[in-house]
């Protein structure tokens, strides 16, 4: 029973991910909303949108490790995982605006939870802070971005005007209620398994329930990678990467505030900091990511996941 639970949480986050993108961005296109601005806020904030699930349904349920560990195990799923991979399977060139600015802001937003986090909590002015200064991020990225959009830039391709906005809206409202009911399977089905197994609630988060809410990232980058659409794979998971930060936590705080453990989080935030700081250094060598440097990737994901199952 409690296996089913856990696969089918993943299952209804994975359906209501998919169906949340579709419909917000098809209702955005709909709505006359410029197509990069699109792909950027809605597309990243609906890759997104699992972990905000499982988050607010940990944070409610006062299982506070698991709702950090989702969102620093998700952002390391997605650096050295998953760009890993689909680094191993295309070469992925960058520009200098991902580089200059976006892998600087998410870097940005995991030091200073070293500092939010010294006392062991994320208080509701912490959270509206983290959420602020996503807000102030993506005006920044809407002034400097608002010329040259293209249809192609979106990650979830659909027309840039929709006649039914009826159905956007059902596509919404769907994947609402398939998130939030896979989340509430995922976390209890996972805090079924801490309790047989007599793993934590923090190593839970930091790996099935990572894993689990970021399957919409794997999925979304495996497809633009085989479709050489480079600029979707790192602009998604940078992106996403950022919201788990500024958008997951900071709505959490707000709803519920997050008290945890300061010395295990801190490691924690130092790993997810560190190789966030690695696939920086190697995209910015030659402006694009070898095959080589998608194995080291997923070599350093190998080594982290030795660490928290062997060395803890």
């Amino acid at each position: 029973m409690t296996a089913m639970l856990v696969i089918g949480g993943i299952a209804l986050l994975w359906i209501g991910g998919e169906l949340l993108i579709r419909g917000s961005v098809r209702l955005a296109a709909t709505l006359g909303v410029r197509p990069l601005i699109i792909g950027l806020t809605v597309v990243a904030f609906g890759t997104s949108s699992p972990e905000l699930a499982a988050s607010l349904v940990a944070a409610l349920a006062n299982t506070h490790d698991m709702v950090l560990g989702n969102v620093v195990g998700s952002n390391i799923l997605n650096i050295a995982l998953i760009l890993g991979l689909t680094g191993l399977l295309y070469p992925l060139a960058t520009n200098g605006s991902l580089l200059r600015r976006e892998i600087p802001v998410m870097l940005g937003a995991g030091l200073l939870l070293f500092g939010i986090l010294a006392n062991g909590a994320i208080g509701r002015w912490e959270g509206g802070v983290l959420f602020g200064l996503l807000c102030i991020y993506l005006v920044v990225l809407y002034r400097d971005r608002r010329e040259g959009d293209r249809p192609e830039e979106l990650a979830v391709p659909v027309p840039l005007r929709s006649g039914r906005p009826g159905l956007a809206v059902l596509q919404v409202i769907m994947g609402i209620v398939t998130l939030t009911l896979g989340a509430r399977w995922l976390v209890n089905g996972a805090r079924e398994v801490a309790l047989a197994w007599g793993i934590t609630d923090r190593i839970i988060g930091l790996t099935i329930v990572a894993f689990g809410t970021s399957l919409p990232e794997l999925v979304s980058a495996l497809i633009a990678a085989l479709r050489q659409e480079a600029d979707l794979v790192l602009g998604n998971l940078v992106g996403s990467s950022i919201f788990n930060v500024l958008a997951i936590l900071g709505l959490t705080a707000l709803v519920r505030p997050i008290a945890v453990d300061p010395g295990p989080v801190i490691l924690d935030l130092a790993l997810m900091t560190g190789i966030g700081a690695v696939a920086w250094l190697l995209l910015a060598t030659r402006r694009r990511m070898e095959r080589w440097e998608g194995g080291v990737l997923l070599a350093l994901f190998a080594l982290y996941v030795m660490y928290l199952f062997v060395v803890k």
